[in-house]
């Protein structure tokens, strides 16, 4: 019966995203899921993880809590 509710638009895991993600954005995207799934959740802690094991920043040598939170303001605002 719900069948008929579940139409294509509603299944479509990616409705906001106006373009396909870059090399850059899945592999910080999936850095991210890594930190995530061994229990990292605060920031200065992520930030090295990233620094670890992310790929570099595109505006610096090095992940700070402050070019973190700009990275991503700048890709929800995309």
């Amino acid at each position: 019966m719900l069948d008929r509710y579940l139409t294509p638009c509603y299944l479509e895991p990616h409705q906001a995203r106006t373009s396909e993600p870059t090399a850059y954005e899945n592999l910080l995207g999936d850095t991210l899921e890594r930190a995530y799934a061994s229990g990292v959740t605060a920031i200065e802690p992520l930030v090295a993880f990233l620094n670890e094991q992310g790929p570099q920043p595109l505006t610096t040598d090095l992940w700070t809590p402050d070019v973190l939170k700009a990275e991503l303001a700048r890709l929800a605002a995309d």
